[in-house]
């Protein structure tokens, strides 16, 4: 064997020994975001001190708290192998159906009429960056069957309801889109870009999406928050 194959098959068992080494830190490190949601959703009681009230702020934040709970999943987070996470996700250590949720801000609320779980709000002039339009997704309020518990006042088919930030919209749930295969009671929401015709972009893609990070002045971009529970006190 000669010694560019031997330093070849080196530099390839380094990067596997990285990888795996990235994995499991990722993954399963007891301080890695995935084994403390698992441990809140298992007892919500032994991480009191990470939940954030619904309607707070944090100081001079555009929005407001959606929904009371922990943030345990950020903007870019990749709490499997190859995903890449387009939002946040609140927990609120709770049942379904119990913890109400909110709109983080004023605009212009839309559910398609075959939206189960989710509603879309438009905001017209985006609080940081006013030339632009943004829209914020909320999803998952719906139970494992898909049964829905967004608020009666926005029905299958709403277009174009103005919503207060405050206004209730409904409250946790665990539909994956999967009937039979919940979730986590949840709350997932994200900033979604205007497409510059007047329409939201995919949300299912993280280039569709903002780093949320500014809007609630926390920690809540996973490039720049490896690990850490987001709170007020973050920048």
């Amino acid at each position: 064997m000669n010694k560019k194959t031997v330093l070849l098959l080196s530099v390839v068992g380094l990067s596997v020994i990285v990888a795996l080494v990235v994995f499991v830190q990722l993954y399963f490190s007891e301080a890695s975001r995935s084994r403390q949601v698992v441990r809140f959703i298992r007892n919500p009681e032994s991480n009191q001190d990470k939940i954030l009230p619904a309607l707070s702020r944090c100081g001079d934040a555009p929005f407001i708290m959606p929904t009371t709970g922990m943030i345990g999943f950020i903007w870019d987070d990749s709490f499997r192998p190859g995903h890449r996470h387009q939002g946040i996700d609140i927990f609120g250590g709770t049942g379904v159906g119990e913890t109400p949720i909110y709109a983080a801000y004023d605009g212009y609320l839309t559910r398609q009429s075959d939206w189960k779980s989710s509603l879309i709000i438009r905001i017209p002039s985006d609080p940081l960056n006013p030339e632009n339009q943004i829209w914020t997704y909320y999803t998952h309020m719906a139970d494992p069957s898909g049964v829905s518990l967004i608020s009666d006042a926005f029905p299958p088919g709403t277009t174009e309801k103005f919503v207060a930030a405050g206004t209730f919209l409904g409250t946790q749930g665990n539909y994956s889109g999967t009937p039979g295969n919940p979730t986590g009671v949840h709350l997932h929401f994200s900033i979604v870009k205007d497409n510059g015709g007047g329409q939201f972009l995919n949300e299912l893609k993280i280039e569709n999406t903002l780093d949320p990070s500014p809007y609630f002045r926390m920690a809540l971009n996973a490039n720049s928050n490896d690990d850490g529970i987001p709170l007020c006190d973050q920048n």
